[in-house]
């Protein structure tokens, strides 16, 4: 190391944990940071920040368990590596939080099926459309909240022999997806680096049911507003 804190090739791939290919991969993809920053003291040889070090073990991280491609990391961690840290750790305390409320919650196969007598038919079709994701220890909160719904649609006479079929979820699923997609960058983007991983876990959490309503609110004021476009071009 020089004296100024400036690493050679060889010790920043040593203490980031990395080959010096690998370092050297980075730096042709403009993942670590402003060029001007490395200084060559001759054609063979240049000297790094120190703070490279954290930069690349977050890449290395961001690619093994979060299997990112570069191109995507290198928009992530743009120039605040920093703020990427604390959008990782945001990701990873929702998803430890989700998970933890989903399994303490799971309801058995046998309760389900005793529950809302839907045939098995219908449950597995709704499994392999991986509209429902049971584990081991039966399904989740999520899981059994689609079940009632079908349940309703059903008991309400959106029947099989009129077309209603378990297929009909894929139309909401698929529209929902660029939405929650949407929804979680803005969300993470807005929250990470502006308030504590712990805040913005509730922060999220607490959304959750005034989302559904929000949701539900609107899509019954669309529908109505379709079914009075759809009469009003009716001819007379």
């Amino acid at each position: 190391m020089t004296s100024n804190g400036m690493l050679k090739m060889s010790e920043l791939a040593e203490r980031s944990g990395v080959s010096s290919g690998t370092v050297k991969h980075y730096l042709r993809e403009g993942l670590l940071g402003d060029p001007a920053e490395v200084v060559r003291t001759s054609r063979n040889m240049a000297y790094y920040p120190e703070g490279y070090v954290e930069r690349v073990r977050l890449i290395k991280r961001l690619q093994e368990e979060r299997f990112m491609p570069l191109r995507v990391i290198r928009e992530l961690i743009g120039s605040d590596p920093a703020t990427a840290v604390r959008l990782v750790e945001l990701e990873d305390r929702i998803l430890e939080r989700a998970i933890e409320a989903r399994e303490s919650g799971r309801v058995s196969r046998a309760s389900v099926r005793a529950t809302y007598k839907l045939p098995q038919n219908v449950l597995d079709r709704l499994e392999q459309l991986e509209i429902l994701t049971p584990g081991g220890r039966g399904y989740d909160a999520d899981d059994v909240a689609i079940i009632e719904a079908i349940s309703r649609f059903r008991a309400g006479g959106y029947e099989e022999k009129l077309g209603f079929t378990v297929y009909d979820t894929l139309r909401y699923r698929d529209a929902l997806g660029p939405l929650v997609e949407d929804e979680v960058k803005v969300l993470l983007g807005r929250l990470a680096g502006t308030v504590e991983v712990e805040r913005a876990v509730e922060i999220i959490a607490s959304g959750a049911e005034p989302l559904r309503e929000l949701i539900g609110a609107m899509h019954s004021k669309l529908l109505l507003a379709a079914l009075r476009r759809r009469v009003s071009s009716i001819p007379d």
